[in-house]
């Protein structure tokens, strides 16, 4: 029995936005990052898009937070 997680419709692009408004990714939003990362099935848009966000917490414009 496969027990593999889905993402909603726009899930990706719905954290950027947060995460650029807020400046912080949270630790339910890492949680949502693997599972989209393990799922294989992200456009190059979504790929692009976080990697965007882990470079911005690698250069201190995004922080990451613990709740």
């Amino acid at each position: 029995m496969s027990n593999q997680s889905q993402l909603l419709p726009n899930a990706i692009s719905n954290l950027f936005a947060t995460t650029a408004k807020t400046g912080v990714i949270t630790l339910a939003d890492r949680y949502g990052l693997l599972t989209a990362l393990t799922n294989d099935s992200l456009s190059g848009e979504e790929r692009e898009a976080i990697d965007r966000m882990l470079h911005a917490v690698a250069r201190g414009r995004f922080q990451l937070g613990t709740i």
